[in-house]
């Protein structure tokens, strides 16, 4: 079987250190699509938190002995590949949650970011997993 992905757009925002995880975000930018998709941002507005499917392409490429990997919030302790966040993955696919500050044509201003600029984007889907103050998904 083969699977193809082709990006719907890209992330921008400043250089600079980008946060480790969307949960601990605020950092400020765009999701820009290809104005192909423009109707597809039908009622998308400020307010709403969006799931952003991206590619880690600025990863080094993944190999079996990455199965077990020790991320640096583990305390030391291997853990298999599938349990972290690490952007070094089989298929290299990430998600983050933003929420959406306003739209503008095919431009979405967003918080949250945790991806770096020039990202590409590979979709968007609303997120309706909120529950309000929760430790998983804190208030912003």
């Amino acid at each position: 079987m083969r699977i193809e992905l082709y990006p719907i757009g890209y992330v921008r925002t400043a250089p600079g250190k980008v946060p480790r995880s969307w949960r601990t975000s605020e950092l400020e930018g765009e999701v820009v699509l290809d104005g192909a998709y423009a109707e597809g941002l039908a009622n998308v507005e400020a307010g709403q938190r969006l799931l952003v499917v991206f590619n880690f392409h600025e990863s080094e490429p993944f190999s079996e002995d990455l199965l077990t990997q020790t991320p640096r919030s583990a305390d030391g302790e291997p853990r298999g590949v599938f349990s972290t966040l690490s952007p070094r993955r089989p298929n290299p696919l990430g998600v983050s949650i933003v929420t959406v500050l306003a739209r503008e044509g095919t431009t979405l201003r967003v918080r949250g970011l945790d991806m770096r600029d020039g990202t590409p984007v590979l979709d968007l889907k609303p997120w309706r997993g909120d529950v309000a103050g929760s430790p998983v998904f804190p208030d912003r």
